[in-house]
């Protein structure tokens, strides 16, 4: 695998004097978007989705150079390495095998010597199995009544990834069952899911690998105490899903159900595992599930095996870099005209800037090269009426458009002005990233639009499980291919460890002033000290 440091490369010197070209005015968007075929050039239609990238700020030549860029760094190889079973992840020592999580081949993948597919098959079989049984009735709460509600106990990847995919697919929650999320400590978060459950239909799920994150290992607790409170036995109405033999998959921890993660799987890449098997199955079905599955299968195999210029995951990752090395946006956006996508930016979030959040490279040197952006997003339309103000006037930033041709809603054709509710949020669709593009002249400043600010644009054909599928595959490998360039590890996460730490130490602290009402504070610097006296003398 390529290991020259990226400014010596011959190609990377060659972009950089590209974007000196493409900076010149007769390079505006607004120039080069009316050029012949500019959206047959600039667009591809692959594994289910249509990806324009029209509107990014470059031109033939760009392209062919950030090709170049990509097969230097040998990003289908190292791919491949990556969901064959190498160990990619070399801070940790392991795979990187999120992808074989949706994988229906019968072909053996070995880690270690051990071919890890039957494990997978039996977590499928076992969520599949107990969705079943609980959708039947055949496994019920404690008092013997079917379970109404069930509420994700887990932070970061143990819930972000499910509840996109869960909001995103509301529309085929038939199984009466309720998702709730229970990730944060604050007892806000608690407390509001306390007020609207029956506790004797309410089944708690537990996800978190290593069964020790305090904010989990809290809220479980909580829950627990709340349960016995309504003399219910905690054991019956929690499961769990864990690593083997960790805390919360051992017979001194009596619940429900265990089901297992792998050390393979990242937290952030995790949801087409049991962290998203096990509560999506219960809301959604297992059937649609299991579709969920396929739809991210096919988009991996198109990842692994379409040349580079066809490759849609691998073009969106060589335009992101390009976009933040060579054009110097530090910022993306992800903007979906649809509701029920209201959750990707806050699960790609995680992915992205907790994947390539990196100063240094797998190798243990320094970075050279800024890796990572800062990535926000909201709905359009009313992203519109929130931050378009400074897309289009203030600082630009890069943003991906998502739009969904088919509403999973089709009943509701009432006509405003001569067009339907989804015509009116096409309208805006097809105007932002054309006004951002182009601009407008004025001589008051104050309406005066710059323009040149690029997007692009994914169009899926409706919200289907498959469709949700290949979205969440198509934003996984896209973060991967960018740290593969940067040469980075897209896979540990050692950056989120010193203020938990931190916490731990005030945690102690806390412990021991309970403990001992008289306790002081004066082995703490002053300002945590102002803090945590401040935080005591309320009595909470």
């Amino acid at each position: 695998m390529a290991a020259a440091p990226l400014s010596q490369l011959p190609v990377w010197k060659k972009l950089e004097r590209q974007a000196e070209t493409i900076s010149q005015p007769d390079k505006h968007l607004k120039y080069l978007i009316r050029e012949k075929d500019r959206l047959q050039a600039f667009s591809r239609k692959e594994a289910g989705l249509f990806f324009d990238f029209s509107r990014q700020r470059l031109d033939s030549e760009t392209l062919n150079l950030l090709l170049q860029l990509g097969e230097t760094r040998q990003l289908g190889d190292q791919f491949n390495a990556m969901i064959s079973g190498r160990k990619v992840n070399r801070t940790e020592n392991r795979a990187a095998l999120h992808t074989a999580a949706r994988s229906f081949s019968d072909n053996p993948l070995p880690v270690d010597g051990t071919d890890v597919m039957p494990e997978i098959r039996r977590v499928r079989k076992e969520i599949e199995l107990f969705s079943n049984q609980i959708h039947s009735g055949r496994i019920t709460g404690a008092a013997g009544k079917p379970f109404t509600d069930a509420v994700v106990i887990g932070i970061g990847g143990s819930y972000l990834g499910t509840e996109f995919v869960a909001r995103a697919l509301s529309a085929f929650a038939d199984k009466n069952i309720r998702l709730h999320f229970l990730a944060n400590v604050d007892i806000h978060n608690f407390g509001a899911i306390a007020g609207i459950i029956d506790p004797d239909t309410t089944l708690w799920i537990v996800i978190s690998k290593s069964y020790t994150t305090p904010e989990t290992t809290a809220n479980e607790n909580q829950v627990r105490n709340f349960m016995r409170s309504r003399d219910i036995d905690p054991a019956g109405h929690i499961i769990t899903v864990t690593s083997k033999g960790s805390p919360g998959d051992t017979a001194a921890h009596p619940v429900l159900a265990t089901f297992h993660m792998f050390d393979f799987i990242g937290g952030r890449y995790s949801v087409t595992s049991a962290v998203g098997g096990v509560p999506l199955s219960l809301y959604l079905g297992y059937e649609r599930f299991l579709r969920f599955l396929k739809g991210a299968e096919e988009m991996d195999l198109h990842a692994a095996h379409a040349p580079a210029d066809r490759n849609i995951p691998l073009l969106a990752a060589l335009i992101s870099v390009w976009n933040n090395n060579f054009l110097g946006y530090a910022t993306q956006a992800i903007i979906p005209y649809a509701s029920p996508l209201a959750k990707l930016a806050p699960h790609i979030q995680q992915l992205n800037m907790e994947s390539n959040g990196k100063s240094a490279t797998r190798d243990g040197k320094w970075l050279e090269v800024p890796a990572g952006v800062i990535l926000f997003g909201e709905p359009g339309t009313n992203a519109q009426h929130s931050f378009f103000q400074l897309a289009h006037q203030g600082r630009p930033f890069p943003i991906d458009f998502i739009g969904v041709l088919t509403p999973q809603y089709r009943q509701y054709r009432v006509k405003t002005d001569g067009v339907t509710n989804h015509q009116e949020l096409w309208a805006n669709l097809i105007s932002q990233p054309t006004a951002l593009a182009t601009g407008k002249e004025s001589e008051d400043p104050a309406r005066y639009f710059p323009g040149n600010r690029p997007s692009s644009t994914l169009v899926l054909d409706d919200l289907s499980p498959e469709n949700i599928g290949r979205l969440l595959s198509f934003y996984e490998a896209k973060t991967v291919f960018e740290a593969f360039i940067w040469g980075i590890n897209p896979f540990d996460q050692f950056g989120v460890e010193l203020g938990k730490n931190l916490a731990g130490d005030i945690r102690k602290q806390m412990a021991r002033k309970n403990e001992k009402a008289d306790a002081d504070f004066d082995q703490t610097d002053p300002i945590t000290r102002f803090y945590l006296e401040t935080l005591f003398r309320t009595n909470v």
